[in-house]
């Protein structure tokens, strides 16, 4: 008898043996995950398994999240190791290492190791570290480097968000961090690369002005100066769909987005023309408008200027288009400082920050993919934008201003004596006023039968009345893509950098966001449009009832198991107990 139950035992023992080795080989062969959290956290998007399955060679990922962290960044550090994980499950072209750049103890290999990195593209962040002798000061990179066929970009892991709570800051870095990834990769590996024109020609900006923007896009897409100047061509070209039947010509553009930063003069007829054409052709602009012409320039010398507006012959394309560009200047609460004498000590000037209302801080307006988890956008002397009911036109409203703000029309007195006045005299009683609008659908033709004199007879136009379907970005501060100089040294300065406040605002992310989106065909921005929920303790509750939540975790395990053992003793003992 007792020989049969241990047979018995044994059978069952190597039966689980085997079901768990089979198991094994087939989760090895076929490769399947439940989730089961509410946002789908562990579940990859359709377009980052499309292109990681696409992969054909190896893609080496340097993660600098290693080291001695607070839990915060231990919780980054976490989910980024989770998310590879996620990607080298769907494919063996994905290999990664998490690096110390701390790790060595000479401070000067340190510094080199720093500078390094810094100089590869990735942002160093100062922590607070609690040690065994005290607080200790330690510079980190919350970042990585995505090197593919010798070829590498840099990736922020962390969120740079003005105004937000350090939890709030890490869950949207976490929530971010496969479209940060994707998108990396998508650049590194996309054989053609999307063709981004700049226009000139209207005095917009160029050469040094937008020299950090350009480097940066630069990794991406395909960059080339476009000049009008009445050249029907200038953003088009000619081709035969069909080579063996080359007298069968068609037109299409040159483009996949046209740049228009920040233009100072008139436009021609001809040159909206081209414009216009390009739109109907299914090209994508992204517009960087000022209505009115204001600089602080004007005031190193003197303390008041005007603002007045400039004609630059677009108004009516743009009502046209679902946009009204407004000739006024924006006054917000939520500003960017400037430095200004604000007193003396002897015969030496003090200087100062002060509030310079005609900078608004541009806040993200709404949940569109573009904008979310964005910083706040500096801008230089704003305007207004208002939307027009166009039928199939869909606007979204992507930047504004805070709920403390208002306009001026031009022209405008703009003194510096300003900032000596209290806020509550100013009256800012206008709310969240935009700034920056996206349009998009089918747009028609400004000059459907009035095309210009100049090209009636131009055989080779193919003139279109309604376009394909079509998006346009328009910002009412041109200066948002220009990036400043070092006051000493002259050098470029990273777009957005601010170098008064010492601080980085969210202009390049806006316009990486703004072009991945005019140029998205890969859906990527929908990745950056999920919301992973990250659970965080209520502090307030942790701090009021942090005695009681301790004495429940100790007590209440030992508390049941003695109740499960007392249960236990009773049902053992009526079943054994001779009645």
């Amino acid at each position: 008898m007792k020989n049969n139950i241990k047979k018995h035992h044994l059978l069952i023992f190597l039966a689980g043996i085997a079901v768990l080795i089979s198991l094994n080989i087939i989760s090895n062969a076929f490769h399947f995950r439940i989730d089961l959290t509410q946002e789908k956290r562990y579940t990859l998007s359709e377009t980052t398994k499309e292109t990681l399955k696409n992969l054909d060679d190896v893609v080496y990922i340097k993660v600098y999240l290693e080291g001695d962290f607070p839990a915060g960044f231990k919780r980054l550090r976490n989910s980024t190791m989770e998310l590879l994980d996620e990607f080298r499950a769907y494919t063996d072209n994905i290999q990664y290492d998490f690096i110390n750049p701390n790790e060595s103890s000479e401070s000067q290999e340190r510094n080199d190791t720093y500078m390094l990195l810094a100089e590869r593209g990735l942002k160093p962040t100062d922590l607070q570290v609690n040690t065994d002798g005290g607080m200790k000061q330690q510079i980190i990179f919350p970042g990585a480097l995505v090197n593919y066929n010798n070829h590498e970009i840099p990736v922020q892991l962390l969120a740079n968000q003005m105004g937000i709570k350090p939890e709030e800051v890490l869950n949207n870095s976490i929530q971010n961090l496969e479209f940060a990834f994707v998108t990396a990769i998508n650049e590194l590996t996309t054989p053609v690369k999307a063709k981004i024109g700049i226009l000139t020609g209207h005095g917009e900006l160029a050469g040094n002005e937008l020299a950090d923007i350009i480097e940066t896009l630069q990794q991406g897409y395909s960059i080339e100066v476009a000049k009008l100047d009445g050249h029907i061509n200038a953003l088009t070209e000619r081709y035969a769909p069909d080579t063996t039947k080359m007298d069968e010509i068609k037109i299409r553009n040159k483009y996949d987005v046209v740049i228009v930063p920040k233009p100072d003069s008139t436009f021609s007829e001809q040159d909206k023309f081209i414009l216009d054409q390009y739109v109907m052709r299914g090209g994508n602009v992204l517009w960087l408008i000022d209505p009115v012409v204001a600089d602080m320039d004007s005031l190193d010398h003197k303390s008041m200027t005007y603002a007045i507006p400039k004609n630059m012959n677009l108004e009516d394309m743009f009502f046209n288009y679902g946009v009204r560009l407004n000739p006024d200047l924006l006054m917000d609460k939520n500003c960017l400082p400037i430095v200004m004498v604000t007193g003396r000590m002897g015969d030496q000037p003090q200087f100062g920050l002060v509030p310079w209302y005609f900078f608004p801080l541009a806040t993200p307006s709404g949940e569109h993919p573009m904008t979310r988890n964005l910083n706040a956008v500096k801008t230089n002397f704003a305007s207004s934008i208002d939307t027009i009911e166009v039928a199939g036109i869909k606007k979204t409203i992507l930047l504004t201003t805070s709920d403390f703000s208002r306009k001026m029309a031009a022209p405008v007195r703009v003194d510096l004596g300003i900032t000596k006045i209290e806020p509550e005299r100013i009256n800012f009683n206008e709310r969240k006023i935009p700034v920056a609008v996206l349009v998009e659908g089918k747009f028609n033709s400004l000059f459907k039968g009035r095309v210009p004199a100049a090209l009636r007879n131009n055989t080779t136009i193919d003139f279109k009345e309604k376009s394909k379907d079509a998006k346009m970005i328009f910002v009412s501060d041109g200066d948002i893509i220009r990036n400043s100089f070092d006051r000493k040294s002259g050098y470029v300065l990273p777009l957005g950098y601010d170098q008064d406040t010492r601080q980085t605002f969210g202009n390049k992310d806006f316009l990486l966001n703004a072009i991945n989106y005019l140029t998205d065909d890969k859906n990527l921005i929908d990745i950056r449009s999920r919301e992973v929920k990250i659970r965080l303790l209520d502090a307030t509750k942790v701090k009021n009832e942090r005695v009681f939540w301790q004495l429940l975790n100790v007590i209440a395990p030992i508390a049941l198991v003695l109740i499960f053992g007392l249960i236990s003793y009773q049902i053992r003992k009526r079943k054994y107990t001779k009645s």
